[in-house]
C-alpha cells in the first residue's frame, strides 16, 4: 500500500509541477490547442492520483480491490498523460506513440468501471440484506 502511495503522493507533486511549467514556460512554445491538451494531461494525472488516495483512505474495497483500482489508475496515468507529455515535451513523432493515449484512457475508463461495478455489487447486496 505504502509503495502506491508513495509513487502517487510523487505523481502528485509532478502534476502540480508540470502544471506551473505547461501554464509558464509552454505557453510560448504550444500552440493553444497543445497547450489545452498538456493541461487534459495534467488534469487526469491529479484527479487519478486523488482518486488513489480516495481508494486508499475508505473503507469501500478490499486490499486486493484497491491494488487493482490503483495499477489501473497508475498504469492509466503513465500510458495517458505520459505519451501526452513526451509529445509535447520531447521531439517524438505522434505517429509512433499513437495508440498510447487511448490505451491510457481505455485504463481509465476500465478503473472506473470496476469500481463501478464493485458498488453496484455492495449496493445489491445491502439490498438483500
Amino acid at each position: 500500500m505504502f509503495k502506491i502511495l508513495t509513487i502517487s503522493a510523487f505523481l502528485g507533486l509532478l502534476a502540480i509541477g508540470l502544471g506551473a511549467f505547461g501554464a509558464h514556460a509552454l505557453k510560448e512554445i504550444l500552440s493553444t490547442a497543445e497547450l489545452r491538451s498538456f493541461q487534459t494531461a495534467v488534469f487526469y494525472q491529479f484527479i487519478h492520483v486523488i482518486m488513489i488516495f480516495m481508494i486508499w483512505a475508505g473503507q469501500w474495497f478490499t486490499e486486493k480491490q484497491a491494488k487493482q483500482l490503483s495499477y489501473l489508475f497508475l498504469i492509466g496515468i503513465f500510458f495517458f498523460s505520459g505519451s501526452i507529455y513526451l509529445i509535447y515535451l520531447t521531439e517524438i513523432d505522434i505517429n509512433t506513440i499513437w495508440f498510447v493515449t487511448p490505451t491510457g484512457g481505455l485504463l481509465f475508463m476500465i478503473g472506473w468501471g470496476y469500481m463501478f461495478y464493485i458498488f453496484l455489487k455492495k449496493s445489491t447486496l445491502n439490498q438483500k440484506k
